[in-house]
């Protein structure tokens, strides 16, 4: 049973999903239920300890919430039973990964500097001076350097802030709450934004999605995924922990 891209938990109405839940449990060994769709506190329940004794396809702990998200419905149903989205859904987005993809590996010089030819050359794309936090920097250049490819306007607001990114972008934006309970909004080349609080935040761009999970290229991070890291990463995070949303644009 494919993904219905909501976040299934108690009280949910549809009971052909309910049902197809519960049934999948009793396979695996879990719960015994008496077939009548309802998601009450028993299912819940059940969730939870399937939950707490399986790991997700990329190793990590399933969050004991009781509720079947995206990533808890792929180790239910399997990974083919979340769409994967591959393909960026156009050129400029597409040109966009690419040049990204080519920034991998880039580090800071000195690392913890904020510094370095190319870091300079990302945050001078955004007229930031060399020393300045760089993640914004480094999307704003790489859809920079594809809209020359192209022959074209880079779509993105110039600013080296994350926040003042999506205050200020005429993209299209898909809120993290939206995308956690429908992944399948979530694209290749949509950039995404990480609110951290206190006007603070951190940035990259989607590669792929699949699995309630995203792939992406991120700069001035760490390959643990932290903001202010030291260099270009190629890096996984879950669609529901990007709180701020995402960012597409033509």
């Amino acid at each position: 049973m494919q993904y219905p891209n909501k976040t299934i938990k108690e009280g949910e109405p549809d009971k052909t999903i309910v049902l197809a839940i519960q049934n999948r449990l009793m396979e695996l060994g879990f719960g015994s239920f008496e077939g009548t769709g309802v998601f009450g506190s028993k299912t819940k329940a059940v969730v939870k300890q399937f939950q707490a004794t399986h790991r997700d396809d990329m190793g990590n702990a399933l969050e004991v919430d009781g509720k079947v998200g995206a990533i808890t419905w792929a180790v239910l149903f399997g990974t083919v039973s979340v769409p994967a989205s591959i393909d960026a859904p156009n050129i400029m987005l597409t040109q966009a990964i690419q040049i990204a993809r080519s920034q991998v590996g880039v580090m800071e010089d000195p690392p913890g500097s904020n510094r370095g030819a190319e870091v300079n050359k990302y945050l001078h794309s955004v007229d930031c001076p060399p020393g300045s936090y760089w993640c914004a920097g480094f999307v704003y250049w790489c859809f920079k350097e594809a809209a020359r490819n192209l022959n074209r306007e880079n779509p993105l607001y110039k600013t080296g802030g994350c926040l003042m990114h999506w205050n200020n972008s005429q993209g299209k934006k898909i809120r993290g709450a939206e995308a956690a309970n429908n992944p399948s909004l979530v694209k290749p080349g949509q950039v995404f934004i990480i609110d951290h609080g206190s006007g603070m935040g951190h940035t990259g761009i989607i590669e792929k999605a699949e699995g309630g999970f995203i792939h992406t290229i991120e700069g001035n991070s760490n390959p643990t995924g932290s903001s202010n890291g030291i260099g270009v990463f190629q890096l996984q995070r879950k669609i529901v922990k990007i709180n701020k949303g995402f960012i597409e644009y033509n």
